[in-house]
């Protein structure tokens, strides 16, 4: 039976957080993998629309791609996020700057050793943006 290791709450959150500014919310790509080299365990698995990503040089050009196709968009989280033991999840929305929200989603993430091993993104299906990596 797996048992996993309880993960500081306020880490999990502080990830949850970072990761969506600091990661896909930045546009310069020095800044993006220094951050993912902080944040993301070097063995770490990206899960989004349409497949998996393993290897921090693999999120940080995945990040980076995605980041080119709406390079004026910011990622506002909805609330602080939930944590359960080793896990957390936060919901978000993304769109331009002080303009109305154009797509929505979920990071799902687990914690290993204070960094990220997994995180699942999940976009909500009503959006745009879905249809659009749906497709892909």
């Amino acid at each position: 039976m797996f048992i996993p290791v309880n993960e500081s709450a306020d880490r999990i959150r502080e990830l949850l957080d970072r990761n969506l500014q600091e990661v896909f919310g930045e546009g310069d790509p020095v800044r993006r993998r220094a951050a993912i080299g902080e944040l993301w365990n070097a063995d770490a698995v990206l899960y989004v629309p349409p497949g998996a990503i393993t290897g921090l040089d693999a999120i940080n050009q995945f990040a980076g791609d995605l980041r080119a196709t709406h390079p004026d968009y910011v990622y506002t989280p909805s609330g602080k996020g939930q944590v359960l033991l080793n896990g957390g999840r936060m919901a978000w929305g993304s769109g331009p700057r002080d303009l109305a929200v154009v797509y929505t989603g979920w990071d799902v993430m687990i914690v290993r050793e204070g960094k990220i091993a997994a995180l699942y993104v999940f976009l909500d299906e009503t959006s745009d943006e879905f249809q659009r990596t749906s497709r892909s």
